[in-house]
């Protein structure tokens, strides 16, 4: 194998090796300690002295360094934390609004505000300083019965009384990894706002760009009286997406042109480009400002400088913030003369902006900027002559980043929008070179942000008309990480300029990709997946051929449910394109705040459920109702409803007290009990009215609330395991202390997912698997290792319920 050379080309190896390392680092558990770091360090020297290649030290010490790099920035960041003593007590703060403050809407107004506060002083409640505070939070105040809610604006100074917690987030297979973003965005702890009167401080005299920021976003909610259109357009000029409607996202994403929504990197990149194209026209002109320095540095050096203020004034998000590095660095190597081929300029941008955000090489969004622009450079051809060469060019360059990109958009998002490449024909140029001009300008004149909304209404009456087609989005399940890598290969090779012998491999190599099968059980076994859905309940059922979902999840807020966050991707990118049966133990919001999502979804064969007829769930859809004595067989595993009986429906108007209990057997016995909010009556019922109650799981009742899992009942079933599906610090304090000493008394093992996340077991095994565990991130909160909770270990602030 040829060695790295000390030429330009050899400048690839090391920085290779900083991009593995810091990806490396981002796959850890834990950080790396600094014994580890020396003993790997003294065996490359050891290794390299055996093979007398001193050259070949240049890829492991450049991966060694930059796996200390990022654990050193890791440290700093995660030193910031806040202490485990304060969590859940409620705090004094003085500070900044240091963000564009986001309304989350209801039927009735806002319904909530969430925002960026910066710390200048804590104090305790007897108003000592408290130093240990993160400096960065993001806040939530919600509106609580008739109290009115503050009205925020960035730049104010405030004093408040917060309650914190340390960053900890729903942990489910194939998710968003809320924590992580957290870590990259500086936060170290979340809080939501007591019901004190907040008390306004004298503001900073010097002008606060946020603020600027926020009266051109009221400015344009002011003249675009369609809140759709006056989202985008904030989202385009403003980098503010939080307005953006649910359905909204759902057409920008079904069509593929969710990428121009935000401020992404080619809408910098462009700007740099024309203000680099007109900077170079004008500056040329001058010989005295040519002899001082040259036309095409300065040009250079003033698009970086707009691309630089356009991010600031942006939000300085982190999507923008890797183009202008990636900019400024391209700018520096040629500023420098050196000329590195386009590959290596790519390569030495990536390892910059990784440089300067160690994190970046987690997310999606850096290796999809990296890839399309590397994509568009390796299939590009000489400069177009004529309006038809650069019409046909247009369209191969989106041709080239549509298929080349498409692996990639399988192994992230699990989905491919087919009509994409249609739909970003029309979006690019339109966002790009017509909406987004129109809505930056319209801060000076503000009479163009209607010919930018005609332009935004236009736009989605095309999106929609391609949303609607048939198999307009291509959901895949994830593929093993061979197939991933041949399929990223696969792409590479159909948009090289390559001879086509070699460019048809791409398909045949793309295939484990684009149809890969999913795992299935043997015929007389179930598997049970409790998704990590916070303060709810949520468990899916599955056997060899078929699928059963009992209960749907919370809703946590306006168009924020489980069923559109959590259980729809999840069950996507497991390949589960129906269920058989959706079962909804009772009318709770936390148990179907979920099921409205995944109904529009996903295909639903049949519901079942406790609700009454007149619940808005039943409209317009045929449903029957749960009860004792139901049963039915699905590849060998036989289901039973177990509660509640015909009586029950008219005797109880309790919601608990209608709880639907499911019991599930497979050919070998194993079984598991699914019991909804069940309380001590509907336990003592069950005990007097079957025997079918001894079940290897038990999902506890209740969420562990102190009116259910009486010792009786837990002897009468007998399990091995338990699960508790509950919130992080939820209000309730479930599971209560009391309930899980009752489980331990008879030695049963108890999972909660707060400790676990995602809970998953098959019948055929005898241990289960929990996500914290298995998917560990040394930024994650702290997992049990899948062990039993004692206890004493869940908090026991506030315990009740």
């Amino acid at each position: 194998m040829r060695s790295c050379a000390p030429t330009a080309l050899g400048w690839a190896c090391p920085l290779v090796g900083w991009l593995f390392g810091l990806g490396l680092l981002q796959q850890c558990p834990r950080l790396p300690g600094e014994g580890e770091f020396a003993a790997l360090v003294l065996l490359i020297i050891v290794l390299a002295w055996l093979w007398r290649r001193w050259s070949w030290l240049a890829l492991p010490l450049a991966l060694l360094m930059a796996m200390g790099w990022g654990s050193w920035r890791a440290e700093q960041r995660l030193s910031e934390e806040l202490p485990v003593a304060w969590e859940g007590r409620d705090v004094w703060l003085q500070g900044v609004v240091s963000s564009l403050p986001q309304a989350l809407q209801s039927q009735s107004g806002a319904a909530a505000w969430r925002f960026r506060f910066t710390v200048e002083q804590a104090l305790d409640e007897r108003g000592r300083p408290l130093p240990a505070i993160p400096r960065e939070l993001l806040l939530s105040q919600y509106a609580q019965g008739d109290q009115a809610l503050s009205y925020w604006r960035a730049g104010q100074r405030w004093q408040l009384v917060v309650r914190l917690r340390r960053p900890h987030a729903l942990s489910n297979p194939y998710a968003f990894d809320y924590e992580l973003w957290l870590l990259e965005q500086g936060i170290r702890a979340t809080g939501v706002l007591r019901p004190v009167a907040p008390k306004r401080l004298q503001d900073s005299p010097w002008p606060q760009i946020d603020g600027l920021r926020q009266d051109l976003r009221e400015a344009i909610q002011r003249r675009i009286a369609e809140p759709g259109h006056a989202a985008l357009l904030a989202a385009l000029s403003l980098g503010d997406q939080a307005a953006i409607a649910r359905s909204d996202w759902a057409l920008y994403r079904d069509t593929g042109v969710a990428h121009l929504v935000a401020i992404s990197g080619m809408h910098v990149t462009m700007l740099a480009w024309a203000a680099q194209a007109l900077a170079f026209a004008l500056w040329r002109r001058s010989g005295r400002a040519c002899l001082w320095l040259p036309a095409p540095t300065a040009a250079r050096w003033i698009g970086v400088a707009t691309a630089f203020a356009y991010a600031l004034f942006a939000g300085w998000g982190v999507p923008a913030q890797r183009t202008v590095w990636m900019l400024a660095g391209v700018a520096l190597l040629r500023s420098a003369g050196l000329r590195w081929p386009w590959p290596l300029q790519l390569l030495g941008a990536a390892a910059l902006v990784a440089a300067i955000d160690p994190w970046a090489v987690a997310q999606a969004g850096f290796w999809l900027s990296f890839a399309a622009v590397g994509l568009l450079m390796a299939g590009g051809q000489s400069a177009p002559q004529g309006w038809r060469a650069h019409l046909l060019a247009g369209f191969r360059a989106q041709w080239v980043a549509t298929l080349g990109l498409a692996p990639l958009s399988l192994l992230f998002f699990q989905q491919i929008s087919v009509v994409g490449l249609l739909a970003n024909l029309v979006a690019i140029p339109v966002v790009s070179l017509v909406i987004t001009p129109l809505a930056l300008a319209g801060a000076v004149l503000p009479g163009l942000w209607h010919w930018a909304a005609w332009c935004v209404e236009g736009l989605r009456w095309y999106l929609k008309l391609l949303q609607g087609l048939p198999g307009a989005v291509w959901w895949l399940p994830v593929a093993p990480v061979w197939a991933q890598a041949l399929g990223l290969l696969a792409g590479a090779l159909l948009v090289m300029p390559l001879p086509w012998r070699l460019r048809l491999l791409g398909p045949l190599m793309a295939l484990a990709l684009l149809w890969p099968a999913p795992m299935r059980l043997a015929a007389g076994r179930f598997e049970i997946l409790a998704p990590d859905v916070g303060q709810g309940t949520a468990v899916l059922v599955r056997t060899e051929h078929h699928a059963l979902l009992f209960d749907a999840g919370p809703q946590w807020g306006p168009g924020s449910d489980a069923g559109q966050r959590v259980l729809l991707p999840l069950l996507r990118a497991m390949g589960q394109r129906r269920l058989d049966l959706m079962m909804l133990s009772h009318r709770d919001a936390d148990h179907v705040g979920g099921a409205e999502a995944l109904m529009s979804g996903l295909e639903v064969a049949a519901l079942s459920s406790s609700l009454a007829s007149d619940h808005p769930l039943l409209t317009g859809r045929s449903a029957a109702r749960c009860e004792a004595g139901q049963r039915w067989t699905w590849d060998g595993v036989r289901f039973e409803v177990l509660q509640p009986a015909a009586a029950d429906y008219r005797e109880s108007a309790k919601s608990n007290a209608l709880s639907c209990v499911l019991r599930i057997s497979d050919a070998e016995g194993r079984s598991a009990l699914l019991t909804g909010d069940i309380e001590a009556a509907q336990e003592r019922s069950l005990m007097a009215s079957t025997s079918l109650l001894r079940s290897d799981l038990l999902l506890v009742p209740h969420h562990g609330s102190k009116t259910s899992s009486t010792p009786e009942f837990l002897a009468a079933v007998a399990p091995s395991m338990a699960l508790v599906q509950a919130g992080y610090r939820n209000r309730f304090g479930h599971p209560a202390i009391e309930v899980l000493a009752r489980y331990q008394a008879q030695g049963i093992k108890v999972w909660t997912s707060p400790d676990c996340g995602a809970w998953s077991w098959r019948s055929a095994e005898l241990s289960a698997r929990c996500q914290r565990a298995t998917d560990q991130r040394y930024w994650h909160s702290r997992p049990l290792q899948g062990e039993a909770l004692g206890p004493e270990l869940p908090d026991a602030a506030g315990a009740g319920g």
